[in-house]
């Protein structure tokens, strides 16, 4: 061995080698050694960039969600605002000032509508362009407790319709905004300012007295389907009173705005879907909405759905910053936002003062839905006697609410074959198998029909439809054309969706 490697370094060659490959390991080491130490110099030097977070630094705690309590340190006006709205609300504030301020509302509403507002506690679930109006509008005509609820910070593009935001305050909470330029217009007002996203579980916490005071009146000015539903639900179940505002995106024409019952409003998106949720949660009516019956057409903007690429990134609930959140921006033209919010402000102060007013009158079809079951029991038991079965005590799981909803929601309030509004039922589309009509409970029969299986039509064309379909040989497809079978199909596959609901 010894041998060898004399024979080895004897050799020219092998030295050159040798040496070239000591060479290689020193300079890769020399590489790879500088560079790990100039990687811990960039960090090192990083952390000594980043400021510690102290009482006294500007940054604070971030919520939940993201959004910053307090980024701008305040200046020194709004030190001397934050100072006279805190004196303000100890009682250091001279009531006729305040009188005088609020003069062209007290000839309007009387002494004794101004004191009923200026009593009142209101909630506003939303502050954006719709709440930020409505709450500008409440404080400035004399409300004085206004409890604020929103997650969301002022964007840029909040600029264009939020009443109060100014390019000093984005990236700040909109309940703070709002709060913090409110003082300086209304420094008796006392803001309670909650940066929380509204939730079902959160409702009693975010809805409860301030002060042992009762809210006495709820505004809606929330985008999120899942949130809006929540909050009328909650306020209907626990009869507190309550207006939401129904979609202002989309909209330009205000001479089409409308404040009526939540049963009465059409031609929004986002009103069919709030009132359908509803519905299905055994709300149906008793909630005033402000709505637009404009309808979309050539030019008009248009809420475009997402492109092809952002399905691909994976399911679009996980698209957004929070689940089941909108993320699209909605096409707004900033004063539709404020109109609405006026609009919800104004029958908010005509409600709690007292002032004479009226709107659209809920839709009262109640007996038009008994009509319906009625006839809807007859076809089932007519239709369990042609199978051979005792129709003695036969019950069917449909109650009046549910015919409403397949009514109004579903089908419209139209034949699904003839588009006919007059005379209307409900019937199943396709003959049962056997056996429908469950009897494993002695001395009780009930029939296993359900919502999906219904269709909406004229009397005549369900006796028709009855007569060939039910209880003949035929399926739907040989007796319907090809328009009227999709559309039977996409409402029963719309209703799928929302069965989950209820």
């Amino acid at each position: 061995m010894s041998s060898w490697i004399s024979r080895v370094t004897a050799s020219h060659n092998a030295q050159l080698v040798t040496t070239a490959v000591v060479s290689g390991v020193v300079v890769a080491g020399a590489i790879l050694g500088f560079q790990k130490a100039r990687r811990q110099y960039v960090i090192e030097d990083l952390k000594a960039s980043i400021p510690s977070i102290s009482q006294e630094h500007e940054a604070t705690r971030l919520t939940g969600y993201g959004a910053a309590a307090d980024i701008f340190a305040p200046t020194k006006e709004d030190e001397r605002s934050i100072a006279l709205a805190w004196r303000a609300r100890q009682g250091d504030y001279d009531d006729d000032l305040i009188l005088e301020q609020l003069a062209r509302n007290r000839v309007f509403l009387t002494d004794e509508g101004l004191a009923k507002l200026r009593s009142a506690f209101v909630i506003v679930v939303g502050c954006g362009g719709v709440g930020s109006h409505a709450t500008a509008a409440l404080a400035r005509s004399g409300v004085s407790k206004i409890r604020l609820v929103d997650f969301d910070q002022v964007t840029l593009s909040s600029l264009n319709r939020h009443a109060v935001a100014t390019l000093a305050d984005v990236g700040t909470p909109k309940v703070h905004c709002i709060r913090k330029r409110l003082e300086q217009i209304t420094p008796w007002t006392h803001f309670d300012c909650r940066n929380e996203l509204f939730g079902e579980a959160s409702a009693e916490r975010q809805l409860c007295a301030l002060d042992g005071h009762e809210p006495d009146y709820v505004i809606d000015a929330i985008d999120n389907i899942d949130s809006k539903v929540a909050l009328l639900n909650y306020c209907h179940k626990h009869k507190i009173r309550v207006i939401s505002s129904m979609g202002a995106g989309c909209k330009s024409d205000p001479t089409r705005i409308l404040i009526g019952d939540i049963s009465t409003s059409t031609d929004d998106p986002l009103s069919k879907s709030t009132r359908r949720r509803l519905r299905a949660l055994g709300v149906k009516d008793g909630i005033p909405v402000v709505f637009s019956t404009e309808k979309t057409g050539p030019g008009k903007a248009q809420l475009l759905p997402l492109p092809e690429d952002e399905f691909t990134k994976g399911s679009v609930g996980e698209l957004g910053v929070l689940p089941d959140f909108r993320v699209r921006i909605l096409p707004v033209l900033g004063t539709m936002p404020a109109i609405f919010g006026l609009a919800v402000a104004n029958h908010v102060i005509l409600e709690i003062t007292g002032y004479p007013h009226e709107y659209l009158p809920s839709k009262a079809r109640d007996k038009m839905y008994d009509g319906i079951l009625g006839t809807l029991q007859g076809f089932e038991e007519r239709l369990a006697r042609a199978r051979g079965e005792d129709i003695q005590g036969l019950r069917i799981p449909i109650t009046q609410e549910d015919v409403g909803y397949l009514i109004e929601e579903v089908y419209h309030g139209r034949s699904v074959i003839s588009g006919l509004s007059t005379r209307l039922c409900l019937t199943r589309w396709r003959a049962p198998e056997d056996g429908f009509v469950d009897k494993r409970t002695p001395g009780q029969r009930n029939s296993l029909l359900q919502m999906r299986d219904l269709v909406c039509m004229t009397k005549e064309e369900a006796a028709k439809h009855e007569k060939e379909v039910l209880n003949g040989k035929k399926t739907p497809e040989d007796v319907y054309d090809a328009k009227i079978l999709e559309a039977v199909g996409e409402r029963m596959e719309e209703e799928k969706r929302y069965e989950r609901f209820r």
